[in-house]
């Protein structure tokens, strides 16, 4: 039997930024699926809805693999794909698979021997490095860094040596209502010539975005509290 496509699906970054986000292509493909697999249900059927969705919600069957929902088995999730049913699978903001748990339901895919078709759209990572003026060539993301404040001091020295020794663009983030905490480590540990870019609200109508030095930062008062940041590291 032919088994089903599985759609990997870009959600809007901020509630303001639905128009900027869809492609032709992405509104097409959403009218052709009636099955997903989403990480918050309400954020999913919003997002649906703003996209251009014309099958009705009732219609819809949505598998949820929100962080209340996970127990490890996700046999459960494929019973349509395994059927023939093609499935879409969405993150709650951005690309589902890149800092987000959608990453084993792919992986499972490939296991069962599942197409995996990823459609165009934003990721805060790949437009924060767009807009840093930082290398494209060589960069890696580390997710959230160490909630100790020992370790997290450690980390960022360790981030800023990697920057300098291999030219590579360093990007991590920060659950955002502890985003000031870390912007206030990165200023107090950095050297003054290592530079930062902060980028604040991705696609928003407040979207911010700076490249300068720490020692410029260190002269600047920012408040990125509860503010959705992406990070950027680099030392030329």
């Amino acid at each position: 039997m032919r088994k089903g496509t599985l759609f990997l699906i870009p959600v809007p970054l901020a509630d303001d930024a639905a128009a900027k986000s869809f492609t032709p292509f992405l509104v097409e493909t959403i009218n052709l699926i009636n099955v997903y697999i989403v990480e918050n249900e309400k954020t999913a059927r919003k997002f649906l809805k703003e996209a251009g969705l014309k099958i009705p919600q009732s219609e819809l069957i949505i598998h949820d693999y929100g962080k209340h929902k996970r127990d490890g088995n996700v046999e459960h999730f494929f019973t349509q794909l395994n059927k023939g049913q093609d499935v879409g699978l969405m993150s709650e903001a951005g690309c589902p698979g890149i800092a987000d748990p959608g990453a084993e339901i792919v992986a499972e895919a490939h296991k069962k021997g599942i197409k995996v078709v990823p459609l165009v759209g934003p990721n805060s990572m790949v437009q924060a490095i767009m807009s840093s003026g930082f290398t494209g060539q060589s960069f890696a993301f580390h997710g959230y860094l160490p909630i100790n404040k020992a370790e997290r001091t450690r980390k960022i020295k360790e981030l800023e040596l990697l920057a300098s020794k291999h030219l590579q663009t360093q990007l991590f983030m920060e659950t955002p209502f502890r985003n000031n905490q870390l912007l206030d480590d990165l200023l107090k540990t950095c050297s003054p010539q290592t530079l930062l870019c902060i980028a604040s609200n991705i696609n928003a109508e407040n979207e911010f975005i700076k490249t300068k030095s720490i020692a410029a930062w260190r002269k600047e008062q920012v408040d990125l509290h509860k503010q959705p940041t992406v990070f950027v590291l680099y030392k030329p």
